[in-house]
């Protein structure tokens, strides 16, 4: 069968020269890839070698430009089952060989009209292994990626990358969260109550809980402790999100008055960062992050080594080698990155809360760490019912 020719629509896009400009003064120079114009943010890579709709309509990746480091893009298409959340949240993609044909019984549309339609700035044909490689020696920094009329003298357009803001400090969770509760119902039988707390929750999330009988109440990151315990949860969820978790002060107050009443609690990836935090950890920015979904880390509870999917730009400082005194109790270092050694979950021993750096739903991606839903689904069978702020 005879593949169909690229519309003159597409053929015209791939003409049109894009330029990206990194914040240290290197250049790329290829061709527009969705929409035409102008986008700024943090340049991170992405090692994944399928699932880009899903690591497209993550939010933890707001204001991130997204480097792919798997050469051929968009070969199977976009469809409307597999996003992650209602829209694209990258600030910018960049691709090497996006595909001219998409090709898969699911797909509904091209990947590049998806991008085209949602106002995406991405680029394609540049040697996005060179990238990939500048931002692993020099670290993920501000990017800007200009196109069409967009575009002007490289001292120019270097000028107004390096007046973007950075991330260190960036306070993004409630521009990605949900502004008004929602319930995800129980599949099956209800077996227990959630409060998820959505900092830039993944929708694989709530599913994974709810295939385990759980009724997951999602609520706005700004949420207090009452609003929390309003609906009776027997136990709290914080979700991942963007941002740096340094920012989350209202947050980590909500997660110590959780940890007070001795509820049930989990947490993923900021999440993680806020328990750090709430346990009185500091959290540091990584050189380039972890982003991808072939990280190997070990649970050091169990010395299993686990195939992990992975988005994070910011860790959590806590010591390895022991175990550490807290104001909620002793804590510890459950899980540990084996290539940088760094730290991807915490566990408090006297409280029932633990949490993880990485990404246990795992769409797409691995599914070694499913197992963390129902550490979550025994630590609340475990527990006594409490269903007011003050029990």
């Amino acid at each position: 069968m005879t593949a169909p020719a690229p519309t003159t629509q597409r053929l015209r896009r791939e003409r049109v020269p894009a330029v990206l400009v990194l914040e240290d003064g290197r250049t790329f120079r290829g061709q527009a890839y969705g929409a035409v114009g102008e986008t700024f943010g943090e340049a991170v890579f992405n090692t994944g070698m399928s699932g880009y709709q899903e690591t497209l309509t993550d939010p933890s990746y707001h204001r991130q430009v997204v480097v792919m480091t798997f050469p051929q893009i968009g070969n199977t298409g976009v469809n409307d089952e597999d996003p992650e959340s209602k829209q694209i949240w990258v600030a910018g993609y960049v691709v090497r060989d996006p595909s001219r044909v998409s090709s898969n019984w699911r797909s509904q549309r091209s990947l590049e009209d998806e991008l085209t339609a949602q106002g995406i700035v991405g680029i394609s044909g540049i040697d996005t292994r060179a990238l990939t490689r500048h931002l692993r020696e020099r670290g993920a920094m501000r990017v800007g990626i200009f196109s069409g009329e967009a575009l002007a003298d490289q001292a120019a357009l270097l000028a107004r990358v390096q007046q973007a803001p950075e991330m260190k400090g960036a306070d993004l969770c409630a521009e990605v969260a949900t502004t008004e509760k929602y319930v995800v119902p129980a599949i099956g039988e209800k077996r227990f109550t959630v409060a998820a707390v959505d900092l830039g929750i993944k929708g694989m999330t709530p599913h994974r809980m709810a295939e385990r009988g759980i009724e997951v109440h999602v609520l706005p990151a700004n949420s207090t402790v009452e609003d929390i315990y309003a609906v009776a949860p027997d136990g709290v969820f914080f979700s991942n999100g963007p941002g740096d978790p340094a920012t989350a002060d209202h947050q980590v107050a909500v997660m110590q008055g959780v940890l007070e009443r001795r509820t049930p609690l989990f947490g993923i990836c900021f999440g993680n960062q806020i328990l750090g935090r709430a346990l009185g950890f500091g959290t540091y920015k990584l050189k380039y992050g972890h982003r991808g979904i072939n990280q190997p880390v070990q649970d050091r509870t169990t010395g299993k080594v686990e195939v992990t999917a992975h988005n994070h730009g910011f860790a959590v400082n806590a010591p390895l080698d022991k175990v550490s005194d807290t104001p909620y109790g002793r804590a510890e270092v459950s899980h540990v990155c084996l290539n940088d050694d760094v730290v991807e979950g915490l566990q408090c021993l006297d409280t029932p809360a633990f949490s993880v750096q990485y990404h246990p739903e795992a769409a797409a991606g691995p599914h070694d760490a499913a197992y963390l839903f129902n550490r979550f689904v025994d630590l609340m069978a475990g527990a006594p019912a409490r269903t007011t702020a003050g029990s």
